[in-house]
């Protein structure tokens, strides 16, 4: 039995071009996050912040430091795999749709909230734009994605015939 062919509606092209543009913003966003904001300062601050005694966060901060770059390096290639998505490659939706997951989740509790009151209290309201944008612009996305999916039942929008 074969599968009946899919074929582009009107919002295929959109939600593939959408999907490029917010990649490459979330790709230099994360960057921004992980290599200005993410710091071993603040790192450690955001310890203390949690309740580590100073000599504790000092010996601790490096390790999660490069621990949270490398993670934010895996949701850099993330993210610059949507810049194919203007491609309509099937793998390329399933990648995007689950790094925008991911990096949705920070606001809901995977990111601690003593991280953002340390990027407020070192940088500002500015230390939040990077993870606000790509966050927050992470939820729009995967929302899109997801209701993409679920009005066709297919990656990028696409129907069937």
């Amino acid at each position: 039995m074969t599968r009946p062919p899919r074929v582009p509606t009107v919002w295929t092209r959109r939600l593939q071009l959408t999907t490029a543009a917010a990649s490459a913003v979330f790709t230099l966003g994360t960057a921004a996050q992980n290599f200005v904001v993410i710091d071993l300062g603040m790192i450690e601050h955001s310890m203390r912040l949690a309740g580590l005694a100073p000599a504790q966060a000092a010996a601790q901060a490096p390790g999660l430091l490069l621990f949270l770059r490398a993670v934010g390096v895996l949701f850099i290639a993330g993210n610059a795999i949507g810049l194919l998505a203007p491609r309509g490659r099937a793998w390329v939706f399933w990648m995007v749709l689950a790094v925008n997951v991911g990096q949705a989740s920070g606001p809901f509790g995977m990111i601690p909230a003593e991280v953002y009151r340390a990027s407020i209290d070192l940088y500002g309201p500015a230390g939040l734009l990077p993870t606000a944008i790509t966050d927050g612009g992470a939820v729009l996305l995967a929302l899109a994605l997801l209701a993409s999916l679920i009005r066709y039942r297919a990656p990028w929008a696409r129907a069937t015939v």
